[in-house]
């Protein structure tokens, strides 16, 4: 029986408009019939996705910053997981000397970056927050620092992606129908992503995750939606995370979110 559902938010939850009002009835819905419902996406848990977070289910566990960090309905830290200190100096001098946008993020909900950018511009746009602009080398030492991002054109990570990797920590790489052409790719610490988080989460409440269904659009949903008892993907999703998926609904748009979950639903039993 299903019982949880991890339900990413950027091109799932979240279309090129914001939230659809058809996902929210839907979620609604999902709940009223006892179906516990967790936020799992890239971004950090502040402003307008912690108040998604609250509303998918505000006495559940949400996931953040591509896993490292679960915090509760109400806004706690209740685990995170930091980088380590020299893969993230290397990250740091990287964008430097690629001139290239890198965000980092404390466990806290703290936004960081050293330059400004029209890219970047374009990101805090979309999750409705401002970064502090500080050095970054200098972040590590003053907060719980629990990922970076760099935010790239897809031309620009094209030349970029293998000197990422080489960096020795977890690449989880996402878009958004919001932002057409922009790759954010996050890096985590060894060994962390969704699926770890999930695991976290789906323990807390008493459960297997064969218990549990992911809804998602991206490669950084792709091992979360093989590991539960019932995945789904969206529309928009890359073909090879549509071939993972139990399922394929519309997208975010065309209230994807919506089906999903019906379908969920009905592998209750």
């Amino acid at each position: 029986m299903i019982r949880l559902v991890f339900v990413d938010a950027d091109g799932t939850l979240v279309g090129r408009q914001g939230v659809p009002e058809c996902a929210w009835q839907a979620v609604e819905e999902a709940r009223r019939r006892g179906l516990h419902l967790a936020l799992t996406t890239g971004r950090l848990g502040r402003g307008a996705t912690l108040e998604y977070a609250r509303r998918l289910d505000p006495e559940g566990y949400h996931i953040f910053q591509s896993g490292a960090v679960v915090y509760s309905g109400k806004g706690a830290v209740v685990r995170a997981w930091p980088l380590p200190q020299t893969p993230y100096h290397q990250a740091v001098d990287l964008a430097r000397a690629e001139a290239v946008a890198l965000e980092a993020y404390a466990a806290g909900g703290g936004f960081f970056v050293e330059r400004s950018a029209r890219i970047l511009d374009l990101h805090a746009e979309l999750i409705a927050l401002s970064p502090e602009h500080r050095d970054l080398h200098a972040v590590f030492f003053k907060e719980t620092v629990v990922r970076v991002q760099f935010v790239v054109w897809e031309a620009e990570w094209n030349r970029l992606r293998a000197r990422v990797e080489r960096l020795g920590l977890d690449l989880h790489e996402a878009t958004s129908p919001a932002t057409p052409g922009v790759v954010y790719a996050s890096l985590t610490a060894p060994g962390v992503g969704k699926l770890t988080a999930a695991r976290f989460v789906a323990e807390r409440l008493g459960l297997d995750l064969s218990e549990t269904a992911a809804i998602g659009d991206g490669r950084n949903d792709l091992e979360l939606l093989q590991a539960v008892g019932f995945g789904v993907a969206m529309g928009n999703a890359p073909e090879e995370v549509q071939r993972a998926a139990d399922r394929v609904v519309p997208p975010a748009d065309e209230c994807g979110l919506a089906e999903a979950l019906n379908a969920i639903w009905r592998q209750r039993d």
